[in-house]
């Protein structure tokens, strides 16, 4: 029965459906493709390995249709390189190479849509009762709130029946002393076991880990958190040692730092040649007919891992000695006139797109900040540094949030730190999409806050 539970099908179930869904395709759409043996091997044997490379199949009960976008991205572009590879080996492109684009691209948004009919049915099952898993915990301490908000989301199939613990409490929950939870477990077909690790010694840790072991059942220690834990973190294993990383960042894999490099590439040498080969000299014009003095304003800034780099602007203010330290304000007479057009649409910030193509700033990223400032916040502002785990960028998180220019009171950098530590811990490359689609809406309507 406990088995059942698990549904040990939904792995094969979705591995079939997703070879059906490209091996239809591909017959429907491509049956010269199709018609060949090796051809049907190359598309299914490809997915399957690939698949298995990445861990794809590797499913989490908390897992939702978000959680692992990142993987399903790197599959597509993974095997989407396979998929055009037949070609390059058997030296023929049937139809043409955009319908054989077209097609890859119908297969990718088949399999998406299944992905979101996958969740929405396994979210109905759920709340219907299957799928699910009794679990207790055993031994109470301040984790014991946090991970029933967990178990009371029915969508995620767990059936918290309660919690044993020593000390007596006249919650609805508690099922009484520990000594009895032995038998209250193998009569209720308990699935999983939750363990405060804070309210036991090693001896009697061992004799529950001996007791679920023996009753097939699956045991979980909570750990003593100690008020460190963050949703940044990881646990890695060295040995059969695990150690706890507190700070994971998403970047530091290869993988999303080649994608997001690759992007920076392509969108910076985009806008270098469309834009700036002919906004440059035509702002070259306009700047020094207004005011004396260079055509870029250049400034050292800390970027990734809190080094010093030279990042650019078109000059928007005169030629001042507080340049270095103070700040653009509303109404500052320091800015021309030229100066206030480009600052309102952002075209000022334009030039780092070259800071970008050179590899010292990112196109998304927090944005960084004046040398005098860094070291001001650095020492005001808790945890301001880990925004530097990642490089800078020409926009962020926190600017199409509202956070942008002038900081006017300390809830202006409290905020914009809280959302550059939000950004590094959970990047995304669809993230990084979203926030530009949301820049260049904020620069067509116009921010309150860019003078």
């Amino acid at each position: 029965m406990r088995g059942l539970k698990n549904s040990d099908l939904i792995l094969p179930i979705t591995l079939t459906m997703h070879l059906c869904i490209i091996n239809g395709l591909l017959l429907f759409l491509t049956p010269e493709t199709y018609s060949n043996v090796y051809h049907i091997l190359h598309y299914n044997i490809s997915w399957i390995l690939i698949t298995y490379g990445l861990r794809y199949y590797k499913r989490s009960r908390k897992e939702r249709f978000l959680t692992n976008i990142n993987k399903v991205l790197q599959l597509y572009l993974i095997y989407g390189l396979a998929y055009f590879s037949l070609f390059g080996i058997t030296g023929r492109i049937y139809e043409s190479l955009e319908y054989q684009l077209v097609v890859y691209g119908v297969i990718c948004l088949s399999l998406t849509w299944f992905r979101v009919l996958f969740f929405w049915f396994r979210r109905k099952y759920r709340l219907w009762g299957g799928n699910s898993v009794n679990v207790v915990v055993i031994g109470r301490d301040k984790n014991l709130k946090k991970i029933r908000a967990i178990f009371d989301e029915p969508e995620l199939g767990y059936r918290y029946l309660g919690y044993f613990d020593d000390r007596e409490s006249k919650s609805k929950t508690y099922l009484g002393p520990i000594v009895d939870c032995f038998l209250y477990i193998l009569e209720n077909s308990i699935d999983e076991i939750y363990c405060a690790a804070s309210e036991f010694n090693n001896k009697e840790l061992r004799n529950l880990i001996d007791f679920a072991d023996n009753n097939l059942i699956k045991i979980k220690i909570i750990p003593d958190n100690k008020e460190i834990y963050t949703k940044g973190m990881s646990i890695q294993l060295y040995g059969t040692i695990p150690v706890l990383n507190l700070r994971k960042v998403p970047l530091d894999t290869e993988f999303a730092r080649i994608a997001k490099r690759t992007f920076d590439i392509l969108f910076s040498s985009f806008v270098i040649i469309t834009v700036l080969s002919w906004l440059v000299p035509l702002m070259y014009i306009l700047i020094k007919l207004e005011s004396p003095g260079d055509l870029y304003f250049k400034q050292k800034r800390h970027g990734l891992k809190r080094k010093a780099f030279w990042c650019y602007k078109f000059r928007s203010m005169r030629p001042s000695e507080d340049a270095n330290t103070k700040m653009a304000s509303k109404g500052d007479m320091r800015i021309t006139k030229v100066g206030k057009f480009i600052r309102k649409t952002s075209i000022d910030e334009l030039p780092q797109f070259f800071n970008v193509f050179m590899g010292n700033m990112s196109v998304v990223g927090p944005r960084p900040h004046m040398e005098l400032h860094t070291m001001d916040y650095e020492l005001s502002v808790d945890k301001y540094l880990v925004r530097h785990f990642v490089k800078p960028g020409i926009t962020g998180l926190a600017q199409v949030s509202g956070y942008r220019g002038e900081i006017e009171e300390k809830a202006d950098i409290l905020n914009r730190t809280r959302l550059d530590i939000f950004y590094v811990e959970k990047w995304s490359m669809s993230l990084d999409i979203k926030i530009v689609l949301q820049t260049i809406i904020n620069a067509v309507r116009g921010e309150r806050k860019a003078y």
